[in-house]
């Protein structure tokens, strides 16, 4: 009651300078009100205040699934065109000497041309199926020719005397007709021993064919 006569006393600017003081002082003590330690906070509310989650829970932003996407498919004719090599093949040939080759025809590749359903993924071929083929040129063998001529040996030369030459290792007498001795032949002349036929067996001494007449 005092304090409220001596205050209403004085002048303006007195009031002035009081107030502006008690503002002064007022704001240290403010700051210390403020700052109050957590557990005492805790005691007054009757316990431990729940923890607020993290921000980086709150602000991370949800992984989301990828949608697949389909490869694109695409499927197309492929027309290949293919070389067919020519093949060798020998043939024998009585016209030439036996030893001696000769090519007697030029062998020459061929074409064919193939046609595949591709598919394709995303560009890159996945398979390839073979639709119809066709031989555009055909191919043409090389022919080499084999000589297989022998020439046959030159006649005997004839034997001094009276033996014919169409007979060897043995004198067969030439004569109208000429038997083995001791054969059921009847002569009129007669050969000894076993003879080699190296011509033509005119006598018919070769019987069986060996190459030896009267074996």
């Amino acid at each position: 009651m005092r304090f409220n006569l001596w205050f209403r006393a004085l002048d303006v600017g007195s009031k002035i300078f009081l107030v502006s003081a008690a503002a002064i002082l007022a704001i240290p003590l403010a700051l210390t009100v403020a700052v109050v330690p957590v557990a005492m906070v805790d005691a007054a509310i009757g316990g431990p205040r729940p923890e607020a989650p993290p921000l980086s829970l709150i602000d991370a932003p949800r992984e989301s699934t990828p949608t697949p996407i389909a490869p694109v498919e695409r499927v197309a004719n492929l027309t290949v065109v293919e070389e067919v090599p020519f093949a060798a093949i020998t043939v024998d040939d009585a016209t030439m000497a036996a030893g001696t080759t000769a090519i007697t025809t030029v062998g020459v590749a061929g074409t064919i041309e193939r046609v595949f359903s591709v598919t394709y993924l995303d560009r890159v071929e996945a398979s390839r199926v073979l639709v119809s083929e066709t031989v555009t040129v055909p191919a043409i063998d090389q022919v080499t020719s084999i000589g297989t001529y022998v020439a046959p040996p030159p006649p005997p030369a004839p034997l001094a005397g009276n033996c014919d030459a169409n007979y060897a290792d043995g004198c067969v007498p030439v004569s109208s007709d000429v038997d083995c001795a001791g054969g059921s032949g009847n002569g009129p002349a007669y050969v000894s021993g076993i003879v080699r036929v190296v011509g033509s067996d005119i006598y018919d001494l070769d019987r069986d064919g060996d190459g030896y007449g009267c074996d």
